[in-house]
């Protein structure tokens, strides 16, 4: 039996969405192909003919969900103009913090599985994460100086690691002060001009 082509989109992304969430809840190392297609209700054979490997898929995730942060980035920019700084700490810290791990932002919970994948799915990565900073970095450009460029890695760099310590500890009260301490400084670092030595 043929399936149409619609048919074939609709299955890929099935199992993208289903890998998504499995790599973000059990890591790269924990998602196997076997769980992966069960949680998208497909055969084994069905995700052979839409990857090659399970690497394949990661890496295919792991572009989808930059391209998510990006779109979401350029989103808040053009409703929200220069307030966006402060809409995006607030909803990263807030948000993309407290939701299910398997929802989570690919920045924050992807990252460190990148950094044992192969050379391949980095290449990939580094050039979607250096699309998302250029966003950032463009939506600074109303600040005096000239780091635009380094203050959207600082950002970037703040937000995930806060996220990442805040869901590490299990006391709520902790997780909050994480929260708001990274806020705090994020906040400032988008607001204020930079310190000169």
């Amino acid at each position: 039996m043929r399936y149409s082509i619609e048919h074939k989109h609709e299955t890929r992304e099935r199992i993208l969405d289903a890998a998504a969430r499995l790599f973000r809840r059990e890591g790269y190392g924990g998602a196997g192909i076997g769980p992966l297609t069960k949680e998208a209700g497909v055969t084994n054979g069905a995700f052979y003919s839409h990857f090659k490997s399970k690497s394949e898929a990661f890496r295919a995730v792991v572009l989808s969900g930059m391209a998510q942060l990006k779109d979401a980035i350029v989103s808040l920019k053009a409703e929200q103009g220069a307030r966006w700084r402060r809409s995006f700490v607030s909803f990263y810290l807030g948000q993309r913090r407290t939701c299910e791990l398997g929802e989570s932002c690919a920045l924050q919970s992807l990252t460190p599985e990148v950094m044992r994948a192969d050379d391949e799915t980095r290449e990939a990565y580094e050039k979607i994460l250096s699309a998302v900073i250029d966003e950032v970095s463009s939506g600074l450009s109303d600040l005096p100086g000239a780091d635009h460029g380094d203050r959207a890695i600082a950002l970037l760099s703040l937000l995930a690691g806060g996220v990442t310590l805040a869901r590490a500890v299990r006391d709520p009260a902790v997780s909050e002060r994480i929260a708001n301490a990274v806020s705090r400084y994020a906040t400032a670092l988008v607001d204020a001009p930079p310190r000169r030595d």
